[in-house]
């Protein structure tokens, strides 16, 4: 397995990001649960129908938490993919919903709809003409044709590209496939979510730093763990880095580590996924605490906003 697992962002008003992802943008509210490491803070899950790796945008939303500046050592955008001939379809919806977007604009041969969302956090829209075909739900507020079909990638903002470049092509699958001015595109096999990573070499520029609207961090898959072990021992050997221990997210097992660029990687399996401890049908719709929190569930429901009675 190749290719992107989720991205992990920073937001702030967590009713506000809730609103905006699940209404306005039309994704499913898969998972909501709290940050194992802050327990007082909702972590939330968005994705598709049954939150796929490849199409899933988690947010760890702090109340006030300042804003980030984007920089080098980033994730400078994350991008979704959609029907090519949808791009009218969401202009037109930005334009009604006031959510600030730019102009259309061509990268690597692609329509490319660049936005933000209330946290500034840079997002866009790919057109990408086989996404029609693929699996699409809705929840009433965006029609299932047009609906976002999982992540097309990520833009890196790094000083250089060739340690970066060297993991992603040695250790994560992906392949350099072209070069656009200083944009170097990285993709992994098949026309599928989240194969797409660019890296924008930008020497001299300011170093960013996290807050509302940044990455967190960017999640790689792996298939089950002995193919995460092969990669964590690969980035040891020939790479000189020291991923962490695994641990236990409840819907994957993960490591991570600090790409030469500064971007906190991790990767994550694809198993067991959301459905572990709920049904598909009812995904997102109850508090799920992991097991060394279920028995502080009171006092931990007690400080999070309740998102049923404000998301109306």
């Amino acid at each position: 397995m190749s290719g992107l697992h989720h991205v992990t962002a920073i937001a702030g008003d967590p009713i506000r990001n809730f609103g905006f992802y699940t209404r306005d943008l039309g994704l499913r509210f898969v998972k909501k649960t709290v940050n194992f490491d802050d327990p007082g803070t909702y972590h939330f899950y968005y994705g598709d129908e049954t939150g796929r790796p490849g199409t899933i945008l988690t947010f760890f939303p702090w109340q006030g938490v300042p804003a980030g500046r984007r920089g080098v050592g980033e994730t400078h955008q994350t991008a979704f993919r959609v029907p090519q001939r949808s791009l009218g379809y969401w202009t037109q919806r930005f334009t009604e919903k006031g959510i600030r977007y730019e102009a259309l604009e061509k990268r690597f041969g692609e329509s490319v709809l660049p936005f933000t969302d209330p946290d500034g956090m840079a997002l866009a829209l790919v057109g990408v003409a086989s996404a029609e075909n693929e699996p699409a739900w809705s929840n009433g507020e965006v029609p299932a044709e047009h609906a976002i079909r999982g992540f097309h990638g990520v833009t890196l903002l790094l000083d250089d590209a060739a340690k970066t470049g060297a993991i992603l092509t040695d250790v994560l699958g992906f392949k350099e496939i072209a070069r656009e001015g200083s944009v170097i595109r990285f993709k992994a096999p098949g026309d599928v979510e989240g194969s797409v990573v660019d890296i924008y070499q930008a020497k001299g520029f300011l170093r960013g730093h996290q807050g509302g609207g940044s990455v967190h961090h960017i999640a790689f898959r792996a298939a089950d763990d002995a193919e995460q072990g092969a990669m964590a021992q690969k980035l040891v050997d020939r790479h000189g880095l020291r991923p962490t221990e695994q641990r236990d997210r409840n819907y994957f097992r993960s490591i991570y580590f600090r790409e030469p660029g500064g971007v906190l990687f991790e990767i994550a399996t694809d198993i067991p996924g959301f459905a572990v401890d709920e049904p598909v049908a009812t995904l997102g719709r109850d508090l799920k605490l992991p097991g060394f929190l279920e028995p502080h569930r009171k006092q931990i429901e007690g400080v999070l906003p309740n998102l049923e009675e404000t998301a109306s």
